[in-house]
């Protein structure tokens, strides 16, 4: 069993490291991380802009912030975190860690992904700004 358990453990640890140093090191103060390119170069937010400062308002426990600096991330929080739950008691019983997800999921997130980039750089989605 603990070998089972090494992908799924090893990944909350990778993740829980991630988000414990964007926890620490404010995204909001500058000169810590990287600007977004495609912001910085043509003044566009892309889908992952404000995800840093989401992740760092969600570590502390402000929803409403993390949901106002990328909402699509915080969804991403918690579909990341049923996926892992599968994963996890999927190891624990001893099933492969399988997931089939139909063409039309992947054509769906796309579409999900470039809407959301289009609405939040549109004047009438400007509460998807972060």
């Amino acid at each position: 069993m603990p070998r089972r358990l090494l992908g799924p453990l090893g990944t909350l640890a990778g993740v829980a490291a991630a988000f414990a140093y964007v926890g620490t090191v404010d995204p909001n103060e500058p000169g810590h991380y990287p600007v977004c390119p495609l912001l910085r170069f043509t003044g566009i937010y892309c889908p992952g802009c404000g995800g840093l400062r989401s992740a760092h308002a969600f570590v502390h426990g402000d929803l409403p912030a993390a949901l106002g600096a990328n909402a699509l991330a915080v969804v991403g929080y918690g579909i990341f975190g049923v996926l892992l739950a599968v994963w996890l008691i999927r190891a624990v019983r001893g099933l492969p860690p399988r997931l089939a997800v139909a063409p039309v999921w992947w054509w769906a997130t796309g579409a999900v992904l470039a809407l959301f980039t289009l609405v939040r750089n549109l004047p009438f989605g400007s509460a998807l700004a972060p």
